[in-house]
């Protein structure tokens, strides 16, 4: 930690991680998103065992989960994008995976949120476009959070590189993000620590430091 102007300036993830100014974020570990990862059981195994830790150390846990809007309903932006991932050339051929109250869109059981757990509804790739999880972090005086969730290379890289802006310090756990390509996950990370502004670890290693007396 670095003191300078009246201000703290936590600079590691030891800094970081305590309750008051850290938090988790479990990032659309929806049914119909994990099985879409291979290795998509292993990441909810890790995820679990962050949420855990994070409940019985008073970390607060956030979630987000993707929304498809109705195709009727959807913008240029959101079908062109749609189309791009589906990998069709008519807007007509396009389908919503993820509508409301659909399987596809629901957490999956293992992570289901806790009565004092909050999960933001998004239709962008970045967690803080468009939902409260800045307004929310904000008004707790967290300054930084910890983020596992799928996938790193399409939805938690742009979360990342949105938070440095906003001014936090995002911390990704690296064994419990999962991503679908492998070779863009290990781009995404090269690029994040060119860049600076965030931390990475792994599980073990934050369940310990969220167990430091």
């Amino acid at each position: 930690m670095r003191y300078a102007y009246g201000l703290t300036i936590p600079q590691t993830i030891e800094d970081a991680c305590d309750p008051k100014r850290m938090a988790l974020l479990i990032y659309d570990m929806q049914v119909g998103i994990v099985r879409q990862i291979p290795d998509g059981e292993r990441i909810v195994e890790a995820c679990v065992q962050l949420r855990d830790a994070a409940r019985e150390r008073g970390f607060r846990v956030f979630y987000t989960r993707h929304m498809s809007i109705p195709v009727a309903a959807a913008g240029v932006s959101q079908l062109r994008t749609a189309m791009e991932w589906q990998h069709v050339d008519d807007p007509a051929q396009v389908h919503a995976p993820f509508l409301q109250g659909s399987p596809a869109y629901q957490l999956v059981p293992e992570l289901e949120p806790g009565p004092n757990e909050v999960v933001f509804d998004k239709i962008a790739m970045s967690a803080f476009t468009g939902t409260p999880l800045d307004i929310a972090l904000r008004d707790l005086g967290i300054d930084s959070f910890a983020v596992a969730g799928i996938a790193l290379e399409i939805g938690i890289e742009p979360t990342v590189r949105h938070a440095t802006d906003l001014g936090y310090l995002p911390i990704m756990v690296t064994d419990a993000c999962g991503a679908g390509h492998q070779e863009a996950a290990e781009r995404a990370y090269a690029t994040l620590a060119f860049a600076g502004g965030s931390r990475t670890t792994d599980t073990a290693s934050l369940i310990k430091l969220m167990h430091r007396d």
